[in-house]
C-alpha cells in the first residue's frame, strides 16, 4: 500500500515537472523569450497569479498558454489529490514514524536481532526483555508488525534473507543475531548474509530437519537449535530420569529477581582477582551462590570444576544460587 501512494506522488510529480518544462520550451519557441522570461511566463500561467505577460500574446501565443493553463490544472489536481490522499491515509505519519525508529535502531549498539516472530521469536523477544536486552525485530507481515509498533518494540519490516533489511536492522554494530524463521532454507541465507556483513556477530539459528544442522554450522551459525528435538528428548527424559529433569525444570534464568543461574565473565571482575582462583573468589562465603561451571578461554566447559582453577581472561564462570543470592552476587561484582 505504502509504495502505491509513493508511486502515485512521484507520478504527480513527475507530471508537475513536465507541464512546466513544456511550458518553458513552449515561449522559448513560440514567442522567442530567454529562458528566465520563458520560465517566468510558464510559472504565472500554470499558478493563475494574475501577472501581466511580458507582451501581447498572438493567437498561436494564446492558443499555446490556453493549452497550458488546462494541462497545468488537470496536473495540479492529480498532484492535491494524490498528495491529500497520502495525507488522509496516514502514510505521511507513518513514514515519519518509520525514520524515528530508524533513527534509534542506528543509535544501537551491541543490540540482538531477532528475524522471524514466530513462536520461537516471541520466546526470544521475552528471554532479552527480561535480561533488559535492546533488540530489533525483521518481520515481514504487516499484522505481526502492527502487534510489534503497539508494543513499542523497534522492529524493521521485510525479507530477512536480504542484506538491505539487515544492514537497516544494524547488523555491522549487533553482538547477536537469532534467525527463527519457519523455513530452513531461509534461515541459512540469514546466516550466510549475516556472517559476511558482520564476521564477528554471534549467530544463533533455528533448524527443522537434522539435514541442516551441517550445513547452518558451515554457513557461520555459532549455534543450531532444533526445538523438536529438543521436545522430544525432554519428554523421554521425564521417563527415564523425572526428578532430575524436575529439579533442572525448577531453575531459572528467567531475568533480574528470578534467576537461579548467573553467568559471570572473568573480564568483567575486578582486577585484583584476574590470575587469582576460584577459591580466592570466596562466591561462597560473601554470597551464598556456589561455582557450578567453568569455560576456559578455549570455549572447553567444566563442570564442578576445582576451587584451583585459575580465572584468566575470556573465561567465564557459571554460578547456581537462589534468586536472593544472584541478586547478592550482582550487587557485589
Amino acid at each position: 500500500m505504502r509504495n502505491v501512494f509513493l508511486s502515485k506522488l512521484q507520478k504527480a510529480l513527475g507530471l508537475l515537472v513536465l507541464v512546466i518544462t513544456i511550458g518553458v520550451v513552449g515561449y522559448m519557441f513560440i514567442s522567442g523569450e530567454s529562458f528566465v522570461d520563458a520560465l517566468y511566463m510558464t510559472v504565472i500561467t500554470i499558478s493563475t497569479v494574475g501577472f501581466r505577460e511580458l507582451h501581447p500574446f498572438n493567437e498561436q501565443e494564446k492558443i499555446f498558454t490556453i493549452f497550458l493553463i488546462t494541462t497545468s490544472i488537470i496536473s495540479f489536481g492529480y498532484t492535491v489529490s494524490a498528495f491529500t490522499e497520502y495525507i488522509i491515509s496516514g502514510q505521511l505519519f507513518q513514514q515519519l514514524k518509520l525514520k524515528k525508529v530508524q533513527k534509534k535502531i542506528e543509535n544501537l549498539n551491541g543490540h540482538t536481532i531477532i528475524c522471524g516472530f514466530g513462536r520461537n521469536g516471541r520466546q526470544a523477544m521475552i528471554k532479552l526483555q527480561n535480561y533488559k536486552q535492546n533488540f530489533v525485530i525483521i518481520e515481514k507481515d504487516d499484522d505481526v508488525i502492527n502487534e510489534i509498533d503497539l508494543a513499542n518494540n523497534l522492529n524493521v519490516q521485510g525479507d530477512a534473507t536480504t542484506d538491505e533489511i539487515l544492514k537497516r536492522a544494524g547488523i555491522d554494530k549487533a553482538s547477536h543475531l537469532i534467525t527463527a524463521l519457519p523455513s530452513d532454507a531461509d534461515n541459512l541465507f540469514v546466516v550466510l548474509s549475516a556472517r559476511q556483513l558482520n564476521a564477528k556477530c554471534r549467530i544463533i539459528s533455528r533448524a527443522t530437519n537434522e539435514s541442516s544442522y551441517d550445513k547452518l554450522k558451515i554457513a557461520g551459525a555459532n549455534n543450531v537449535i532444533m526445538p523438536d528435538k529438543l521436545g522430544g528428548d525432554h519428554m523421554a527424559s521425564l521417563v527415564v530420569t523425572p526428578d532430575v529433569i524436575e529439579f533442572v525444570g525448577r531453575l531459572t534464568i528467567e531475568g533480574e529477581t528470578t534467576a537461579n543461574l548467573e553467568e559471570i565473565s572473568v573480564n568483567d571482575l575486578p582486577k585484583k582477582y584476574l590470575q587469582k582462583t576460584i577459591l580466592d573468589l570466596d562466591l561462597r562465603n560473601k554470597t551464598g551462590c556456589t561455582v557450578i561451571g567453568f569455560k576456559t578461554q578455549d570455549n572447553n566447559y567444566i563442570i564442578n570444576p576445582e576451587a584451583s582453577i585459575e580465572l584468566v581472561k575470556n573465561s567465564q564462570l557459571i554460578v547456581l544460587g537462589r534468586p536472593a543470592q544472584i541478586l547478592k552476587l550482582r550487587e557485589l561484582f
